[in-house]
């Protein structure tokens, strides 16, 4: 009698132990309306096309060679979603409890901190909207070339630099601060 139900259940104890899954990415198509991705599953299994869920607001391309948490619906491995995509080569490491990060491969970083929020990037970071407002006690700005208007411009007087108050002339203005 076991025997018998042990074999009834054989196919369904499979499909539940291929529910889940982990997965390296092959290959990513990001064109479509959901992304898609290549897999390598178990040990010669390559799945095509596993579209992927990603969180309303937040999408990013991952490298091949990042890994994925795949569920197969209904315990068929025809089809797959992968739920969570991670990538330990570029993991934020360090952060204190409760701290979020969003970050990519090239070390640019945004960190929401205990303390407050840092942005880090090797590279320039541009703010582009028709307005900008900043609400503070203290803005500091510390920088060796600040242009206000855009590239050149006439010099920029300072506390203590030398103005004719008569023309209004700068004359010693900032080297480090220029407007339109």
């Amino acid at each position: 009698m076991m025997e018998a139900v042990r074999r009834a259940m054989a196919p369904l104890a499979g499909r539940i132990e291929l529910m889940i899954g982990r997965a390296v990415i092959a290959a990513v198509n990001d064109g479509a309306q959901a992304q898609a991705l290549q897999l390598e599953l178990l040990a010669d299994e390559v799945q095509d096309g596993v579209e992927r869920f990603q969180g309303y607001g937040f999408t990013s391309h991952p490298h091949p060679g990042a890994e994925a948490l795949v569920a197969f619906v209904g315990g068929t491995r025809s089809h797959g979603v992968v739920v969570q995509v991670e990538d330990r080569r570029y993991r934020v490491k360090g952060l204190a409890e409760g701290e979020v990060a969003i970050f990519d491969d090239l070390d640019q970083i945004v960190v929401l901190k205990r303390d407050g929020i840092r942005i880090e990037s090797p590279n320039k970071v541009t703010v582009e909207a028709p307005e900008v407002e900043v609400i503070a006690e203290t803005v500091t700005v510390e920088s060796d070339d600040i242009r206000l208007g855009g590239a050149g411009g006439a010099k920029v007087a300072r506390i203590g630099d030398d103005v004719d108050l008569g023309t209004g002339k700068i004359i010693s203005g900032s080297d480090k601060v220029t407007a339109e």
